[in-house]
């Protein structure tokens, strides 16, 4: 892959944030935190289950109100790295709600977007602030994907500031 065709498939976010590099860990990490941001302006997470350890899984389910009703997407993955309050990297893929990957064509997703994606969060501690940076590998740049991550990184930013630990 070259570089110029990683940069088209990945989602980089960067952002900082006014809190501990601790606190943005467990945002990641414990899933009463990461159900109260993640997903797109809308969404709710009524199922976050998350064992955060090398090899461990990960079960997630987004829930959003559409014009037909509401629909649940299902999401699942491993986790690859976890190097507490540095690195945090898992993999991401489509599922039932059992957790058993589901081709991303039956999903109604574009031909060719990968069944399963990686999701490398890398944070730095810059004393009692943290600066944060989001890879979604696999999802192109201008992707809804992409829109949803920004979406939810401000809602992150959100549930942060309603913490008030500094």
């Amino acid at each position: 892959m070259t570089d110029d065709s990683a940069s088209r498939d990945a989602v980089v976010i960067e952002r900082s944030f006014d809190a501990p590099v601790d606190l943005i860990w467990r945002m990641w990490t414990e899933p009463e935190h990461f159900k109260a941001w993640y997903g797109p302006d809308g969404a709710a997470v009524p199922v976050a289950k998350m064992d955060v350890r090398v090899g461990g899984s990960r079960l997630v389910c987004l829930e959003m109100d559409t014009p037909g009703g509401p629909v649940q997407m299902w999401f699942t993955g491993e986790y690859r790295e976890v190097v507490e309050h540095q690195r945090l990297v898992y993999t991401e893929s489509v599922s039932d709600e059992n957790g058993n990957v589901l081709r991303p064509a039956d999903m109604g997703m574009p031909a060719g977007h990968p069944a399963t994606t990686e999701v490398a969060v890398e944070l730095t501690d810059l004393g009692g602030r943290t600066k944060m940076v989001l890879t979604h590998s696999g999802i192109p740049a201008d992707s809804p994907g992409a829109a949803g991550w920004a979406m939810a990184l401000s809602k992150l930013a959100a549930h942060v500031e309603a913490q008030g630990i500094r």
